[in-house]
């Protein structure tokens, strides 16, 4: 069955994600629709830009076709149309390449002969299909599908009819019309001139990876060229929608971590909130238990000497003694309980004077001596002779030192021995606690000297115990300026050693 820990923590989780879900799929849709909106708008201003370019290049290439047939016409008209006159002409117009007069039938008048194989390929068709009636169109400008040829009719001095056929010259044509007309343009799109096999003749700026977004036709001038719009990498509503969905995703993904890293601190918090108020509910419970020890023993034995029921005077001061030893023992529980309330307040204070150790160490043993007759353990003391005085409160380290005791005697198992024994170690002295008990787990030992905590096993958590004994002894001990340690293993016993440093107090 779930905890209302977890339950908590699993509605808290829905009550996050369902919102964070509902955000992302309208966050979603509403790229969506904006990349659609974006790429209509794009395309309208894309066609506005080309519609411009269109017009731009085909005003420019109609106006030198005027200039240059007006020109021709008046040179025709006044009667000179020698063949160098025409050289002439043809030399001063940049954008032709070549030209040809022809009369009426299809006979050359200029020159007299096509100039190559490929002239001849390439304007004898074209003159060929021309209807009788072409000759009679003055002026009238005819841009010939499929070929690169202008034909235009004009009247020379004598009234005589001839077609003007000329062919454009490439380079000329892309430097003097398009890059004129076409590298002024204010626009973050790239512009392009097609011609009829769709290959680019112009561009304002490489075509590499720059996506085709539309093409109009150029005009009349050029009837098969085209004017293509591209948008550079990276410029194309889709590509800004896409880094707008990584944003997006990216800072959902950030937000989606740091909640569920909060609701996992959170679930944390409330997790070990609920252990410690356990914890300390054990606390009260075994507090209670252990005080209520001593003072039945206290309780029985007073009442069994109140009632003169002995009446041997070596077994009435064995009793006083017993009552003596549990009222000790029954102070030192309370004394932790104290302490353990002043070092959580911040309030607990250590008077450190030079000490003995040993008799130190007896005066311990001694509060234990009824206990650990009854129970038939084995003390063994082993101090060094050369021992000095330690800087010490000794009031609290006899706590530390008791409670360790104490812990030997409750974590025992058959084999009922203890050994106490200090030593100098270089400028510290080690005084240990060994057992023969049950041990403690590798793992448990960082933990176990937490407060309220208790090594999780059967054969010790059937045994009573406050929980802030060790906690007690670790802080008694760094706030003399040393260490407590630990070696224990499941089933090998356990070893306690309190270092604390031999300098002036």
């Amino acid at each position: 069955m779930r905890s209302p820990t977890a339950r908590l923590s699993a509605l808290a989780l829905i009550a996050i994600a369902a919102p964070a879900a509902v955000v992302a799929v309208l966050g979603y849709l509403s790229l969506r629709q904006w990349q659609i909106s974006a790429e209509l708008l794009f395309r309208e201003q894309a066609r506005d830009v080309a519609v411009m370019a269109a017009q731009k290049v085909d005003m420019m290439l109609r106006h030198a076709d005027d200039a240059l047939v007006d020109r021709l016409q008046l040179q025709l008209a006044g009667g000179d149309d020698a063949g160098p006159a025409l050289d002439r002409l043809v030399a001063e117009s940049p954008l032709v390449r070549r030209l040809y007069l022809v009369a009426a039938g299809g006979r050359l008048r200029y020159p007299p002969a096509w100039r190559d194989a490929a002239d001849a390929a390439t304007f004898e068709p074209v003159i060929r299909a021309l209807p009788a009636t072409a000759w009679e169109r003055v002026g009238k400008r005819l841009a010939v599908a499929g070929t690169p040829v202008c034909v235009v009719a004009l009247r020379t001095a004598r009234r005589e009819p001839v077609v003007a056929a000329y062919s454009r010259d490439l380079e000329a044509l892309r430097r003097d019309v398009l890059e004129a007309s076409l590298a002024g343009l204010e626009s973050p799109t790239i512009v392009a001139v097609l011609d009829a096999a769709g290959h680019p003749v112009y561009s304002r700026a490489p075509l590499d990876r720059a996506e085709r977004v539309l093409v109009v036709g150029l005009g009349e001038a050029l009837p098969e060229w085209r004017v293509a719009v591209y948008a550079p990498p990276g410029t194309a509503p889709r590509d800004a929608v896409r880094r707008q969905v990584m944003m997006f995703t990216s800072a959902f993904a950030v937000l989606l971590a740091v909640l569920t890293a909060g609701i996992g601190l959170c679930w944390r918090l409330v997790r070990r909130e609920t252990e410690m108020a356990r914890l300390k509910s054990d606390f009260v419970a075994n507090v209670s238990h252990d005080l209520k020890t001593p003072l039945s023993v206290i309780r029985m034995f007073g009442e069994t000497l109140e009632l003169g029921r002995v009446p041997d005077e070596a077994r009435r001061r064995e009793y006083y003694r017993v009552i003596t030893r549990e009222s000790e023992r029954l102070s030192r529980l309370i004394d932790n309980v104290l302490d353990f309330s002043r070092i959580e307040g911040g309030r607990r204070r250590y008077e450190r004077v030079p000490t003995a150790v040993e008799p130190l160490v007896r005066d311990t043993l001694e509060t234990f001596a009824y206990p650990l007759e009854q129970q038939g353990f084995k003390i063994e003391v082993r101090l060094a002779p050369d021992l000095p005085d330690v800087p010490m409160d000794a009031d609290a380290i006899g706590q530390a030192l008791a409670n360790l005791i104490d812990n030997a005697v409750k974590y025992s198992g058959t084999e009922r021995t203890i050994a106490v024994d200090a030593r100098r170690e270089g400028d510290r002295l080690a005084l240990s606690v060994t057992d023969r008990g049950i041990g403690i787990p590798v793992a448990e030992h960082g933990r176990i000297f937490e407060k309220f905590y208790r090594v999780g096993r059967s054969e010790t958590q059937g045994r009573r115990g406050s929980g802030v004994g060790l906690a007690l002894v670790r802080h008694i001990v760094e706030a003399h300026g040393g260490a407590v340690t630990v070696q224990s293993a499941p089933g090998q016993g356990s070893r306690f050693t309190l270092w604390l440093p031999l300098g002036a107090a």
